[in-house]
């Protein structure tokens, strides 16, 4: 599957089969909340929560094409990532875009 953050994929010509996503609401346990917490005293990054968040989007992402593979789509365009807050160590991660098909 391709995946691209443009509305084309350069040589192809593409019919739009329609959007597609995927999200995951992901968090940390209790104990690595606590360390990531004193993190914040001394400055630097936590590291815990980017591997919470490079998990949630790969998983989101994952979601994104499987939804696109069902609609048999040979690559997904305008690929945007979106994320929030959803409660104190505890976010939101969503991935979307418009699945295509070749020509």
């Amino acid at each position: 599957m391709i995946l691209v953050n443009t509305d084309y994929i350069s040589g192809q010509e593409l019919e739009m089969l329609g959007l597609v996503k995927g999200s995951t609401i992901q968090s940390k346990n209790v104990g690595k909340d606590i360390t990531q917490s004193f993190k914040t005293l001394v400055g630097g990054e936590l590291k815990a929560y980017t591997e919470m968040m490079n998990e949630a989007r790969a998983l989101a992402t994952k979601r994104m094409v499987s939804e696109a593979e069902a609609l048999g789509a040979d690559a997904i365009v305008n690929v945007r990532y979106a994320s929030a807050a959803v409660m104190q160590g505890a976010a939101e991660v969503m991935a979307y875009g418009t699945a295509v098909r070749f020509l």
